[in-house]
C-alpha cells in the first residue's frame, strides 16, 4: 500500500500573516487611515452574518467590512464597536482552488476589498488601489 503524502491546508494563522503582509504593503497614505481597524480572520462567518447577507452558503463570502465608513463616522460618536474586517479561511481557500490564482494575492485583493468598504470607495478606486499596491510589491 502507497502512503499518499497530505499537505495541510493554510491554517486561520497563515492567512492571518498573510493578511497583515498585505496590509503592510498597502500604499502608505491608505496604510495610515486604517489605524485601529481590527483585522480577524475565522473559517466561516457566523449563521447571524449569513442570515443578514441572506446567504445561500457560508462560502458565498470571502470577507466583511463590519463597522461605519469613514465616510458616514460622526466626530462626536462614541461607545461603538471597533471597525472590523473579517477575513473567511475556508471560502477563501475553496476560492483559490477552483482559480488557481496565487492564494497571497486573493488574500490581498479581499483585504482591499473590504478596507475600502471602510472609506467608502468605489469599486473602481478599490481596484486602482490594488493595483498601486501590486506596483509598489513589484518595486515598479
Amino acid at each position: 500500500m502507497t502512503q499518499r503524502s497530505e499537505i495541510a491546508p493554510p491554517s486561520l494563522a497563515d492567512i492571518d500573516d498573510m493578511a497583515r503582509a498585505a496590509l503592510a504593503s498597502l500604499p502608505e497614505p491608505l496604510k495610515r487611515m486604517t489605524t485601529g481597524v481590527v483585522l480577524q480572520v475565522s473559517d466561516f462567518p457566523d449563521d447571524d452574518v449569513c442570515e443578514e447577507m441572506e446567504l445561500e452558503s457560508p462560502f458565498d463570502i470571502l470577507g466583511l467590512y463590519q463597522g461605519v465608513s469613514l465616510m458616514e463616522k460622526q466626530i462626536e460618536a462614541s461607545g461603538g464597536l471597533p471597525d472590523m474586517v473579517f477575513l473567511y479561511r475556508r471560502p477563501i481557500l475553496d476560492y483559490w482552488c477552483e482559480t488557481g490564482e496565487d492564494l497571497g494575492h486573493v488574500v490581498r485583493h479581499v483585504l482591499i476589498h473590504e478596507i475600502g468598504h471602510h472609506f467608502g470607495f468605489s469599486d473602481d478606486d478599490m481596484e486602482a488601489l490594488e493595483a498601486q499596491a501590486d506596483a509598489e510589491e513589484r518595486g515598479a
